[in-house]
């Protein structure tokens, strides 16, 4: 699957990123790159445990401009 992430700047330092489609799925790093490192394995947990608590794996939403 695939999600759009959000990376914006710390307030202190590095970077924090997210996933809309994943309500409450957020990670960080130092950079940008660590940040989606990190997004990555953040999502695979979030989806495991969702998968194992039988509920929903939310999609990624398609929007038309």
């Amino acid at each position: 699957m695939k999600y759009t992430l959000i990376i914006e700047k710390g307030r202190e330092s590095g970077h924090v990123t997210y996933a809309p489609a994943l309500k409450g799925c957020v990670s960080q790093g130092e950079t940008k790159e660590q940040a989606l490192d990190n997004m990555r394995e953040a999502i695979e947990l979030y989806v495991e445990a969702l998968l194992e608590d039988g509920l929903p794996v939310p999609q990624q939403e398609e929007c038309e401009l």
